[in-house]
C-alpha cells in the first residue's frame, strides 16, 4: 500500500480533453502575466500534484501562516511559500475573480483564477524562511529580485513546457507512484541532491536502502546558483554510477523539477513533503541539507523535523552524519561507526575538489568513483575551453 500523498489527495491541474481547446481559446483574449523561470518550476509542480494540496499560487491566508507558523491556514505542515509576484501598475489592472493568462516566453501556459491580490514584506520573508536578510545568500537575492504584489489563486494549465533534456528521466507523481506500485515497492527513500554524486551520497545512499524496498535518486534539476555543476552533466553522473555500483531493479532515477531556494531547514521540510507526494515513505537528511556558506548549522536541517509530529509528515526522514573513507577502516563510514582519530578521515570541500579538477588532478578514488571523476574532469576541461 503506498503513502497518502500530503492533504490525502493527489492534485491535478492540468486541463481536461473536454475543455481543452476551449480554454485554449479563451486564453488568447486575456490579460497575461509572464512567469520566471522558477515560477514556471512551480507552476509545474503545482499542475502534476507534486505541491499537493496546492492547487494554485497561494493566497494571503496560507502564505502569511507559512511564513510565520510553517503551516498552511488548514493547519497542514508547509515550509516555504509558493507566490505568484507581479507589479503593482500589473496587480491594479487586475480584479477579484478575474482569469488571467501566464505565459512565459510568450506562450501561454495556464490561466490563473484569480482570487486575490497582496503586498507582502520581503524582508520578514527573508529572516523567517531563510534565517537572513543577507543578499549574498543565493535565496534571499532572489526573493528581494521578486515584484511588490502578490497573486493567489487556483490555477488551469493548459500546457506544460516542453522539456527536451533527460526527457525518459520526467516522471510526474502519478507515474513514479505506479512505477513503485508496478515493482511492488512499499518503501521507498528518496535522495535529494543538486550536487554530483560522490562518495559520501552513495555511502548513505545505501545504507538507506538497506531498510527498503527502493531508493528513488531525485536530482534537483532547476536553477541552481552560479559555480554548481550543471545538471546535464551530474545527470551522467548519476547514469553512470547506477550503471556500474548499483542493483538496478531496486533503484529508480527521476528528475526533480524544482529550483533551488537554499532554505536549509526549512526546505529540507518541503523536500520531504513533496517526496511524500512522489510517492515515497523516507526521505533521507544529511549534512545540511538545502544548505549555503555558514548561514545555517551543520545538522539544523534535521533538527527542524523534531517540530511536527511523525503523524502530521508521514514521510519518516532518515538522518545520516557526515560521512568520509576511514584510512584505518578501508571504508565508509561517520563518527557513528567510525572509532579512529579524525586524522586518518578522508573529507574534501567541493571547493578543494573543484581545483584539483581545474589543475587537471584526478580527484582520488576514496572521494569518488573514478568513471565520475573523470566525467567532472571532462567537464571542468570543456569549461576552462570554452
Amino acid at each position: 500500500m503506498t503513502i497518502a500523498p500530503h492533504g490525502g489527495k493527489l492534485v491535478n491541474r492540468l486541463v481536461t480533453k473536454d475543455q481543452e481547446d476551449t480554454l485554449k481559446e479563451k486564453a488568447q483574449k486575456l490579460k497575461k502575466i509572464a512567469l520566471s523561470a522558477n515560477e514556471v518550476s512551480d507552476l509545474e509542480m503545482i499542475a502534476t500534484g507534486a505541491l499537493s494540496p496546492l492547487e494554485g499560487f497561494m493566497v494571503k491566508k496560507d502564505y502569511d501562516n507559512v511564513v510565520e507558523n510553517m503551516r498552511l491556514y488548514s493547519g497542514l505542515p508547509w515550509s516555504i511559500p509558493i507566490t505568484l509576484s507581479t507589479t503593482k501598475e500589473i496587480a491594479d489592472g487586475l480584479e477579484q475573480w478575474e482569469d488571467v493568462a501566464l505565459t512565459h516566453n510568450d506562450e501561454v501556459l495556464a490561466i490563473l483564477h484569480l482570487e486575490e491580490k497582496y503586498s507582502y514584506d520581503k524582508k520578514k520573508e527573508a529572516k523567517l524562511v531563510y534565517k537572513t536578510t543577507d543578499t549574498e545568500h543565493p535565496g534571499v537575492a532572489v526573493l528581494y529580485e521578486q515584484k511588490d504584489i502578490l497573486l493567489g489563486g487556483k490555477v488551469t494549465v493548459l500546457q506544460l513546457l516542453k522539456h527536451d533534456d533527460f526527457a525518459q528521466y520526467q516522471l510526474t507523481p502519478v507515474e513514479t507512484r505506479k512505477l513503485f506500485a508496478e515493482k511492488g515497492w512499499e518503501r521507498v527513500v528518496a535522495f535529494q541532491t543538486r550536487n554530483p554524486i560522490h562518495r559520501a551520497h552513495e555511502y548513505i545512499q545505501k545504507c538507506a536502502l538497506e531498510m527498503v524496498d527502493g531508493l528513488l535518486i531525485h536530482p534537483l534539476v532547476g536553477q541552481t546558483k552560479e559555480g554548481d555543476t550543471p545538471a546535464d552533466v551530474r545527470m551522467k553522473c548519476y547514469e553512470e554510477i547506477i550503471e556500474h555500483y548499483y542493483p538496478k531493479d531496486r533503484v529508480v532515477l527521476a528528475v526533480f523539477p524544482a529550483y533551488m531556494r537554499y532554505a536549509g531547514p526549512r526546505e529540507a521540510i518541503f523536500h520531504a513533503i513533496v517526496r511524500k507526494n512522489y510517492g515515497c515513505t523516507h526521505f533521507i537528511v544529511g549534512r545540511d541539507h538545502a544548505g549555503v556558506g555558514n548561514y545555517y548549522g551543520t545538522y539544523e536541517a534535521q533538527e527542524i523535523f523534531n517540530e511536527f509530529e511523525e503523524v502530521e509528515l508521514t514521510i519518516i526522514p532518515l538522518m545520516f552524519e557526515h560521512a568520509f573513507y576511514c584510512n584505518q577502516c578501508k571504508h565508509m563510514a561517520t563518527k557513528k561507526t567510525c572509532a579512529h582519530d579524525s586524522k586518518e578521515h578522508v573529507f574534501l570541500s567541493g571547493t578543494k575538489v573543484r581545483q584539483m579538477l581545474g589543475d587537471g588532478d584526478m580527484p582520488p578514488e576514496e572521494f569518488t568513483r573514478p568513471e565520475i571523476a573523470k566525467l567532472l574532469m571532462d567537464e571542468m576541461r570543456d569549461k576552462n575551453v570554452g
